[in-house]
């Protein structure tokens, strides 16, 4: 079978490379395509694509394909990408930033329960500058709840609340389930942060 042909647009390649490039600090420039990355990824092969053929999407200008694919969604962020990488160029920045636009460009995520773990993440943190388990455990099975049940999936939404119950109990009882209130120094300056990220939009 072969590859689509990807067709390139100078102005909207130079447009979508800029912005990659200032939101992840990488050098996408840098990648000669080796395809050192592309042997070490975990998870190009189930998410189809490999670090080097995103960078390529990138470069080519196919912002489309670029925030619409599996490994935006599936990179483990397991650097060893960039490990590989002879200009250490780490692919985990790069579909992070990857995220934040198509959060921007209000994509839904292929994979939801990695947007909701993302989102519930960020809102727990965001309260105590450190995330506090039951806060977060109790967000993001609301979110993936409220996205099964928009899709009718009542009996998945009744599985995973058993399967997280039980989950819950086994953390507590090998006390790795924190039940008090803890919060940081200077919680100030990461609500400060995170108010200039939403200024931004991100």
């Amino acid at each position: 079978m072969s590859s689509p042909v990807l067709e390139f647009k100078p102005e909207q390649a130079s447009l979508l490379l800029r912005e990659v490039m200032e939101r992840s600090g990488q050098n996408l420039l840098g990648c000669y395509q080796c395809r050192r990355c592309a042997a070490g990824c975990p998870v190009g092969e189930e998410s189809g694509l490999t670090p080097d053929r995103l960078i390529r999407l990138i470069l080519l200008g196919e912002r489309e394909e670029a925030l619409n694919n599996l490994l935006v969604w599936k990179c483990l962020a397991c650097y060893t990408c960039g490990t590989r990488c002879p200009n250490n160029i780490q692919t985990a920045r790069i579909t992070e930033a990857l995220k934040q636009m198509s959060k921007e460009a209000h994509i839904k995520p292929l994979v939801p329960s990695v947007g909701a773990f993302h989102d519930a993440f960020a809102k727990s943190v965001s309260h105590l500058g450190r995330v506090h388990e039951l806060e977060f455990m109790a967000l993001y099975e609301f979110k993936i709840a409220a996205d099964r049940a928009r899709r009718g999936e009542w009996k998945a939404i009744v599985g995973e609340m058993k399967e997280q119950a039980r989950l819950g109990l086994t953390m507590m009882k090998k006390k790795r389930m924190h039940m008090g209130l803890e919060k940081v120094k200077g919680l100030s300056e990461v609500k400060h942060i995170y108010k200039k990220a939403k200024e931004k939009g991100r």
